[in-house]
């Protein structure tokens, strides 16, 4: 058998599978607000209209509200949801616990949730206040 050619080596075909995008979700303890995020790029499903990332809460009481951060600008809220789809079984994100994913973090607290973005655009939902910026 000859000897490898080390000056031109075989091209050796490389497979290549792109990630398979996923949403990810959590709720508060309460069962009150559930998130999800979405990555860049969306999934098979859902694409966000800037792309994504995009990061989607909704609180139930006192009465229902859809607050989203997308990829940039400011964070909305949305007092006339037209799909209620609030909250999931889980997983929970505990009272004191930091989530995060892509560009935005959320912590759990007795009193709501806060979410932000690497840039400081926020929401903030809770059964006394529902705030975006």
């Amino acid at each position: 058998m000859p000897p490898p050619d080390t000056q031109h080596p075989q091209a050796v075909p490389q497979a290549t599978v792109a990630p398979v995008a996923e949403q990810e979700e959590f709720v508060m303890p309460s069962g009150n607000i559930g998130c999800i995020y979405t990555p860049a790029g969306g999934t098979p499903t859902y694409q966000p209209a800037d792309g994504g990332p995009e990061l989607a809460c909704d609180i139930i009481a006192p009465r229902y509200v859809r607050a989203t951060l997308g990829r940039a600008g400011a964070a909305t809220i949305n007092r006339e949801v037209g799909d209620p789809s609030c909250c999931s079984a889980g997983p929970i994100l505990e009272y004191g616990v930091t989530w995060q994913g892509g560009p935005f973090s959320c912590i759990s607290e007795r009193t709501g949730l806060s979410c932000r973005r690497d840039d400081g655009h926020a929401f903030v939902l809770s059964r006394g206040r529902i705030s975006a910026n």
